[in-house]
């Protein structure tokens, strides 16, 4: 059988371009912005960026009210006909706060590889960004630059080549090393990463820490509730090699916590299941020093009145 001939590519326009106008060919060329309703956008899967209901959410209401969407949101229509958000969470839950049902957006055709580094970028453009944010974004968009097989277009890599994080530090201007710290942080318990967007445990200790099994970090987070206190870098690296010899027991981290550490500001550590019925059962551990200080003012009032009743 003769081998069929592949079409020869003489560079002449085709039908389409003899057919039509310039004006038309430009106009295909814009994007394309449609009003989606909201009902029909879903979250991008696994979303490391956090949507906050804060003063800046606040302030992007009141801007929206007042101008509409500057910059339409980025859109990707899904298999089943809905749309996933590549860019603009923020956008859309401040349409929904403003009582409005669309969302302006541009609709794009990407996979999910590609739609997973373009999120990512995107999001990188803002001025603050968490340490967990920064975690499983580098994450995902390492591990997505690899599943897509290292396209020529979008990461002028050869086929068949994995990527690296040197590689990717050399893209988004991050150190290798920092890269790898940032990543670690996934392994983390919420609670322990929570310390550690809210800057109560540094980046390095929270790296030592990512190393102790998931049963440990919870006595971890037990004794930090308990103590009121973070560990430092020294009481990590302690931690994880005790960790790893087999030594690492709740008494053990309970001892490690309570040492004194540097500039530690004096505090009183209440323990013991006497004080722990005492509060709220739905009171949270984080409003428990405003719980006894609300207590303490009460009961000081309480003596300055029997005072002054005895004096009478």
């Amino acid at each position: 059988m003769a081998k069929k001939r592949e079409p020869i590519d003489f560079g002449l326009p085709g039908i389409d371009d003899i057919f039509s106008t310039q004006a038309e060919r430009d106009e295909a060329k814009l994007k394309k912005i449609y009003e989606i309703p909201l009902d029909r956008i879903d979250s991008f899967p696994e979303h490391p960026f956090k949507v906050k209901d804060d003063e800046d959410m606040m302030n992007l209401v009141e801007s929206l009210k007042a101008n509409g969407i500057i910059t339409p949101a980025t859109l990707r229509k899904k298999e089943d006909g809905r749309y996933e958000i590549i860019s603009g969470h923020r956008r859309k839950r401040a349409c929904e706060l403003a009582d409005l049902e669309t969302l302006r957006s541009e609709v794009v055709d990407m996979t999910r590889d590609e739609a997973t580094i373009f999120m990512v970028e995107s999001n990188f453009q803002r001025t603050t960004i968490l340490p967990s944010e920064k975690a499983f974004a580098y994450k995902m968009r390492l591990e997505a630059m690899n599943r897509q097989g290292q396209r020529s277009d979008l990461t002028s890599g050869p086929v068949g080549q994995k990527f690296s994080r040197e590689e990717l530090s050399s893209m988004i201007g991050e150190s290798s090393r920092q890269i790898q710290r940032y990543i670690r942080l996934t392994d983390l318990k919420p609670e322990l990463l929570d310390l550690v967007d809210e800057g109560q445990i540094a980046l390095r200790p929270a790296v030592e820490l990512s190393y102790l099994p998931k049963e440990q970090q919870k006595d971890l987070i037990g004794s930090i509730e308990m103590e009121q206190c973070t560990p430092t870098h020294a009481q990590a690296i302690r931690m994880r090699k005790m960790s790893e010899e087999g030594k690492l027991t709740p008494e053990a981290i309970e001892a490690i916590m309570l040492e004194e550490k540097p500039n530690q500001k004096e505090r009183i550590v209440l323990r013991g299941d006497r004080f722990k019925e005492l509060f709220p059962k739905d009171l949270p551990v984080s409003k428990r020093e405003d719980f006894v200080a609300a207590a303490m003012e009460y009961y000081g009032r309480y003596l300055s009145r029997k005072e002054r009743d005895n004096e009478r």
